[in-house]
């Protein structure tokens, strides 16, 4: 018998994949507005390779029948302009629980076509099919695991010889994290221990923040954007996004009605035809949650994690779920946002630096009912 999924989750797979290739899109964005322009790919074409990384200067723990190991294993993603003759910037993006690194995958093609390189690794213990099964105490890690990343490819382009020499903007360096990826740009933004110096610009994406306070948010000055829906079944919109302007002045928060948690994975692709993803998503957060080794895994953070107060216990207590909008429109919509928000910064074009804060100021959300944005 597989372990953690069920054969009715199999057979829906199998339905989803049928209608991922039949099934019907949403309806594209308007022609010739801001948004659809800010969705079509750009003028690179892109490349990716896929890459295990080794960190031999730290362990990762034992986890369940795993008995651990001297070194983190980081199986890595890098999607990248064909072109790497002048120096690009960098993101990395941290997947969420039970994801992997190509659940961002829909952000990286698109920044990369703008001209940005992406990495993106399988955490060790937090990814679909960790040794152990996969354990939300391995979040404590993961912002180390995103500087040795950057490690990495920042090496690489110092590398005479290398594919990449040359090619990393090291003053152009940001972070997007989905949902406990979220969490962990957070803590690598913000964390007086675990924040990387070199991140100027970190958006998470139904992230939690519940616990966050002023005084956490106020040890470091960096550009955050975070990206959540109030129809989110498994972190609380409002205990977790409404209030992070008043807790980060100068935050961004876009929140999109109608959207689901699950939607925001490339995954979710395949369940278009459900009335909600979350319901998907739901069964197997639970089951992953009623493991031993996902009892109180906020205490792998300390002090901190007693602020958090995260309890399993809140998650996915909605009795019925309601039907939220296609993930594909959801996706598009998350892409636009993200690539937005990065650009403010870190395009080399003044005028497609301002291009890109009006628009997420102001054009994004009156083009897309669904969205409102607030900056404080």
């Amino acid at each position: 018998m597989l372990k953690g999924i069920s054969y009715s989750i199999l057979l829906l797979i199998v339905v989803g994949s049928v209608y991922f290739k039949f099934g019907a899109m949403p309806e594209p964005l308007p022609k010739g507005s801001e948004s659809a322009q800010w969705l079509a790919p750009g003028p690179e074409k892109i490349s990716y390779f896929d890459i295990t990384l080794v960190d031999d200067t730290r362990e990762t723990a034992a986890n369940g029948d795993f008995s651990g190991s001297d070194k983190r294993r980081l199986k890595t993603r890098i999607w990248h302009p064909q072109q790497l003759d002048i120096a690009r910037p960098l993101i990395v993006y941290a997947h969420g629980f039970m994801s992997n690194r190509w659940g961002g995958s829909y952000l990286a093609e698109l920044l990369a076509s703008h001209g940005y390189v992406v990495v993106s690794a399988d955490f060790p213990l937090t990814h679909f099919g960790a040794p152990g099964g996969a354990a939300v105490a391995g979040v404590v890690q993961q912002p180390g695991d995103v500087s040795f990343l950057l490690d990495q490819v920042i090496s690489w382009s110092q590398q005479e010889g290398n594919q990449f020499f040359g090619a990393i903007d090291e003053r152009r360096i940001g972070l997007v994290g989905f949902s406990l990826g979220g969490l962990t740009a957070t803590l690598a933004a913000f964390h007086p221990a675990m924040a990387d110096p070199r991140l100027s610009r970190v958006a998470s994406i139904a992230g939690p923040s519940e616990g966050f306070d002023k005084a956490f948010f106020s040890q470091r000055q960096v550009p955050f954007m975070m990206i959540a829906s109030p129809d989110d079944a498994m972190i609380a919109y409002d205990r977790n996004a409404k209030s992070l302007p008043e807790r980060l002045p100068g935050a961004v928060l876009v929140s999109i009605d109608g959207a689901s948690h699950t939607g925001f994975t490339a995954l979710s692709r395949h369940f278009r035809w459900l009335d909600n993803p979350d319901w998907l998503g739901c069964s197997q957060l639970r089951d992953a949650l009623s493991e031993p080794v996902n009892q109180h895994w906020w205490q792998a953070l300390g002090p901190l994690g007693e602020q958090l107060a995260f309890e399993p216990g809140g998650l996915c207590q909605q009795q019925v779920l309601p039907k939220v909008m296609n993930p594909v429109r959801q996706q598009w919509l998350t892409a636009v946002a993200v690539l937005a928000f990065f650009d403010a910064d870190f395009s080399l074009s003044i005028a497609r630096q301002q291009e890109a804060r009006q628009f997420l100021r102001e054009g994004l959300a009156a083009e897309n009912p669904e969205i409102s944005v607030e900056v404080e």
